[in-house]
């Protein structure tokens, strides 16, 4: 039982990490430094104050940096993969005591992979807001992804279980919206090649 919440908090803050890249790296750094988590002792480096310093800065740059019209889609081409990699990261730290092979293939493929498919929503949304509104919507955009971050981060620690059953149900969105998104364009080419047959 003890691996399976570990691996719910994992990831939890690996969907996080689609939403803001250092939100939750810093909020394990504080669960870390409180005795609230423990890490996995290759990752012991992201409970130290060092660490927790770093975290904060880079967190509070993020941040600013959403609520800068244009520099937002900067960030997000930078921030895909770094999300993913953020991802493997939480949800590595989380199992220390599983074996390397586990800990590594569910790190990469549910951490990173989870990770992606958030951010990859996000990207959507933001692409959406701008398309509609010119970008004077993305400020709200920005907010509710930040707020979700750090919602979802503080909820994988504290409620693990909780926190997966919103990791599935912000994934089932995530999908449903990218499957939205691609499904025009698939019709849209069906329909010429049906056209061109005539």
């Amino acid at each position: 039982m003890d691996t399976a919440l570990h691996i719910c908090v994992g990831i939890g803050l690996a969907a996080a990490c689609g939403f803001r890249v250092f939100v939750p790296l810093l909020v394990l750094s504080i669960a870390s430094l409180s005795g609230h988590v423990t890490l996995a002792s290759q990752f012991q480096w992201v409970g130290t104050y060092p660490a927790l310093t770093a975290f904060g800065v880079a967190t509070a740059l993020e941040i600013a940096g959403y609520y800068v019209p244009w520099v937002d889609h900067l960030l997000d081409t930078m921030a895909t993969p770094a999300a993913v990699v953020a991802g493997i990261i939480v949800t590595g730290s989380m199992l220390g005591n599983a074996d390397p092979f586990f800990q590594w293939s569910l790190a990469v493929i549910a951490g990173g992979g989870i990770a992606g498919v958030v951010q990859s929503g996000t990207v959507l949304a933001r692409a959406a807001s701008t398309a509609t509104t010119g970008g004077f919507g993305n400020p709200l955009v920005a907010t509710a992804e930040l707020g979700l971050a750090i919602f979802t981060s503080v909820l994988a620690v504290l409620i693990p279980i909780a926190a997966a059953g919103l990791v599935v149900v912000i994934c089932v969105v995530a999908v449903r919206k990218l499957l939205k998104r691609s499904r025009p364009a698939t019709l849209e080419g069906s329909a010429q090649i049906s056209g061109g047959a005539k």
